[in-house]
Order: structure tokens, then C-alpha cells, then sequence
């Protein structure tokens, strides 16, 4: 039975540096007319884009653009598919950051079927089963934290009182190709690898520890693992060999999208929808300053009710992989994991919740709305009490 589970539909790969040179090809693939969709800023203004601009041109490619600012809400994408449905697009490039792709995920899923996303969000409106077709989407992370480029849910967000942040999901959704440049990262100044680095940490251990994970989502979240444990504080100090760097952190984030598309991830995820929802914190803050707490909760739940889970193994595991040392008692190996995580936090300088102004009297509403998918694979169930702890050893 360990070996009984599958693995859904993923793009195709290319990795390394200078693999961007080989989008304009990929493109012809599918055809002469293209909607380009990228960041506001961390593309254009690199020698990369000019170069992209000229390459589409010799070609012959034509290309319509337009650029992400923030988080996609339900309302952009709508205004997206209405402004861009009717101009046969024969694919959509999304080059940036996680709400880049999300954004151009949600569009390419919406060109032909040319409906509101709002139908099919999750746990919103009329929850309509997708029809498809998408439009083939290629995507081109600049950015090492979400692992977008791999999964098949676009997150879209209405901040607020009462804000949500929800899923639009399918495997039609998912990318035809995903071309990781670890080059691309070499403008990202420090708190966005901080941000997206304690992302795809966090999504790596979660989904090593889901109640789904399997023996291949394991070898893949360990070797991500690895890959931040060599890379990320020493990238956010700009110390060493910095490519080499740069390229373990875009393969651990993209490693740390295909887990967490097959297994799930866990408490912090769960935590992350409604804090991003009702307050102005970035995902990857989120992640970066819970994810200490939530293991530290996650363990001693399991110690208290269920001393047999077989996470507490994992866990142990990942503790001799981040401190780089074996370990014959658990306790010892449990305490300088979350010291070490907890260490990562207030190195890479991630702010508290209160920082965007969480209160003591508004946890509540958090907890009610954080028991959405991601808390379904937590490794126990948590109890409200529970979740409110780790809420305030961050606040």
C-alpha cells in the first residue's frame, strides 16, 4: 500500500541558466499570436526583456502585453478575458512572480470558455465544474518561492473585511511548459528572497508531512530541502557563488510547487488564506513568519494525541537535513528544528502579524476561516486553542 498513489498532470520542464533563449521557439509551437503577461517592473527593466521583444520579433510573433501589479483579484482577471478574448490568442506567456502566473493562469483558463472566474472559485459562488478549453500557457517564474509554475490552481484575492482568497483549480489549467532561468533571479532585491525562499521552505515541509504525501513527493520535498538549506541565507546575504545559489533556490521552489500540487501542504498554508484575505501580508511573509510556530504546534499536538503519526518521523528527518547533524534523541532533534526555523525568521528579518495590523480581538475570524484544503493534509487535526498559539507567538 505505500506504493499505491499517482502523481497528476505536470508541464514540461526546462531548467538551467539561459533557458529563456529558448522561449520564442516554444512559442512558434503554437502559433504566430501571443498575450504576454508579466510584473509591473522586475522583467521590463532587465537586457532580458529587450532581448525577449527582439527575439519575438525575428519570429515574427506577434504579442500583445500586459503587466501584474499586485495580487490578482476575480475582478482583473474578468477584465483580462473581456479585453483580450476576442484577439485569437494562440497562447499566454506569464513571465514574474506568483501572482503573475496565477493572473495568467486564471486568463488562459477563461479566453474561450469566457465566463466569470467567480463561477468557478472555490468555496465562492456557484462552484460550476470547468469546462476548458484553456489556452496553452507557458510559464516563466522570475521569482523562487510559489512553485506556481507547476500546479494547477490560480489564486486570486479580494482584500478586506470581507475579503477572501480562493482557488480557481483544474488540471486544463496547468502549464504546457514551465522554463525555470535561474538568471531571472538576479534582480530580486532581499525581503522578495526572503519571502518567496521561507515559501517554498515552508511548502516543502508541509507537503513532506501531509497526510498524502507518497514516496516520490518525499525523495522530490527532501532534495528541496537540501536546496534551501545551501542556498537561501547565504543568497539573501548576497555571499558566494550567487548563481549557484540562485539556480538551488528556483529548483526548491519549483520542486516545492509539484508537491505541494499532489500532496497538499498544511497548517501555515491554512492560516495564509484569510490572514492574505482581511490584511495587507504578503503569502510569503505569511509562510516565512508562521512557519516556526506551526511546526512547533503541529509536534506537540502530535506528542500529546498521537505519539505513533508517522509525521514525528519526517520531522525528525527534516531536522537532521536543515541542522545538518544526526540525532539520537527526537526531543533534541524537534527543539533545534524549530530553533532553526524560528532563527531563519528573525534573520531574513520577517515581520510580526501585528506589523500588519493584526489584533488579539480579530484571531477569531482568522481561525473560523483558515480550515479550508490546506488545513484537510495538516498532519493532526489542530484545535481552534491550537491555531490561536501559533497566531500569537507571531503577533
Amino acid at each position: 500500500m505505500m506504493f499505491n498513489f499517482s502523481i497528476a498532470r505536470l508541464p514540461r520542464i526546462e531548467f538551467g541558466a539561459g533557458a529563456i533563449g529558448k522561449l520564442p521557439e516554444i512559442i512558434a509551437g503554437y502559433g504566430s499570436h501571443i498575450l504576454l503577461i508579466t510584473g509591473s517592473r522586475s522583467f521590463t527593466q532587465t537586457q532580458s526583456w529587450e532581448t525577449l521583444r527582439q527575439q519575438l520579433t525575428q519570429h515574427a510573433i506577434n504579442w500583445q502585453h500586459c503587466s501584474i501589479a499586485e495580487e490578482p483579484s476575480p475582478a482583473l482577471i474578468d477584465d483580462l478575458v473581456q479585453t483580450f478574448a476576442g484577439n485569437h490568442i494562440d497562447a499566454v506567456v506569464a513571465i514574474g512572480g506568483g501572482s503573475v502566473l496565477d493572473a495568467a493562469k486564471a486568463t488562459a483558463g477563461l479566453l474561450k470558455v469566457q465566463q466569470s472566474v467567480m463561477d468557478y472559485l472555490e468555496g465562492i459562488g456557484p462552484e460550476r465544474p470547468y469546462p476548458g478549453p484553456a489556452v496553452p500557457l507557458i510559464a516563466v517564474p522570475t521569482t523562487a518561492g510559489t512553485g506556481s509554475e507547476a500546479t494547477k490552481n490560480a489564486v486570486l484575492s479580494i482584500q478586506g473585511e470581507n475579503g477572501f482568497k480562493k482557488s480557481f483549480r483544474h488540471d486544463k489549467l496547468v502549464a504546457e511548459y514551465a522554463i525555470i532561468d535561474p538568471d531571472l533571479l538576479a534582480g530580486c532585491p532581499p525581503g522578495v528572497i526572503a519571502a518567496n525562499g521561507m515559501d517554498a521552505l515552508t511548502q516543502l515541509l508541509e507537503s513532506y508531512v501531509s497526510t498524502k504525501a507518497n514516496p516520490l513527493t518525499d525523495i522530490l520535498a527532501v532534495s528541496g530541502l537540501q536546496a534551501v538549506r545551501d542556498a537561501l541565507i547565504p543568497l539573501y546575504h548576497q555571499r558566494g557563488e550567487l548563481p549557484r545559489h540562485r539556480e538551488k533556490m528556483a529548483y526548491a521552489a519549483l520542486l516545492s510547487g509539484i508537491t505541494l500540487a499532489q500532496v497538499g501542504l498544511g497548517s501555515v498554508h491554512g492560516l495564509a488564506s484569510p490572514l492574505g484575505a482581511f490584511y495587507p501580508i504578503p503569502h510569503g511573509i505569511v509562510c516565512g513568519t508562521l512557519v516556526a510556530a506551526a511546526t512547533k504546534i503541529n509536534i506537540q499536538a502530535m506528542l500529546m494525541r498521537d505519539a505513533n503519526n508517522p509525521a514525528l518521523a519526517k520531522y525528525l528527518h527534516a531536522a537532521e537535513i536543515l541542522c545538518q547533524k544526526r540525532f539520537i534523541d527526537p526531543g533534541t532533534a524537534f527543539s533545534e528544528l524549530i530553533n532553526l526555523l524560528a532563527q531563519w525568521t528573525e534573520e531574513l528579518a520577517l515581520p510580526h502579524l501585528s506589523h500588519f495590523g493584526l489584533q488579539p480581538s480579530e484571531l477569531g475570524k482568522v481561525i473560523i476561516n483558515c480550515r479550508g484544503n490546506s488545513m484537510k493534509t495538516n498532519p493532526i487535526v489542530l484545535t481552534d486553542e491550537e491555531i490561536r498559539q501559533i497566531l500569537l507567538e507571531r503577533l
